[in-house]
């Protein structure tokens, strides 16, 4: 499996987590359609099928993340 680079996933993480703080306070279909884009890209570049699973699996490949824990990715 290609693995997307930690530069790549710290990005997509920081813009969902912008775009979800925004979601909550504005609530507009733009930032929703764009929450959800990026949403997709976080599944697709982690090969999972939901935003909380690609959450974690992105951050578990950034550089520091804890490699001898998987704990909540086996769960």
């Amino acid at each position: 499996m290609l693995m997307a680079h930690p530069a790549v996933l710290k990005n997509l993480i920081a813009q969902y987590e912008t775009l979800r703080a925004l979601h909550a306070e504005e609530g507009t279909e733009d930032v929703r359609q764009r929450m959800n884009d990026v949403a997709y890209t976080l599944c697709v570049s982690t090969g999972t099928r939901n935003v909380d699973t690609a959450l974690v699996a992105a951050r578990y490949q950034l550089p520091g993340a804890r490699l001898e824990d998987d704990s909540v990715l086996t769960a």
